[in-house]
């Protein structure tokens, strides 16, 4: 009987080590990860990476004869349109990481 619960938690153990080693490719990937955010027709464009860092923003010139507060308004349109697309993307991501996984399996090792 100890040897049964020994090999049970063997496996149990091993479930656990291939979640945690996909779970920190997924979040390596995710890092990598670059998104464009866009708004006025594309004459604000934000590149964010996966963990939200802002690292590029380009404006069309012709926006700079616009008042301040449009131009304010574009730029966080941006933003938040790059912050949905990294979260869908990461949504997408752990999504598919989960469906990686026969959980079935993982349960049955105590059913034996």
């Amino acid at each position: 009987m100890s040897n049964r619960f020994g090999d049970m938690f063997k496996q149990a153990q091993q479930v656990q080590e291939d979640v945690q080693k996909k779970l920190q490719d997924v979040q390596n990937e995710l890092s990598r990860l670059e998104v464009v955010g866009e708004s006025g027709a594309g004459m604000v464009k934000v590149t964010m990476n996966g963990r939200h860092d802002v690292t590029a923003v380009k404006l069309d010139p012709a926006l700079m004869a616009e008042d301040k507060t449009i131009l304010e308004d574009l730029l966080a349109a941006a933003v938040n349109d790059a912050v949905r697309k990294v979260e869908k993307n990461s949504q997408d991501k752990m999504t598919s990481l989960g469906a990686g996984f026969n959980l079935n399996d993982a349960f049955n090792i105590f059913k034996r």
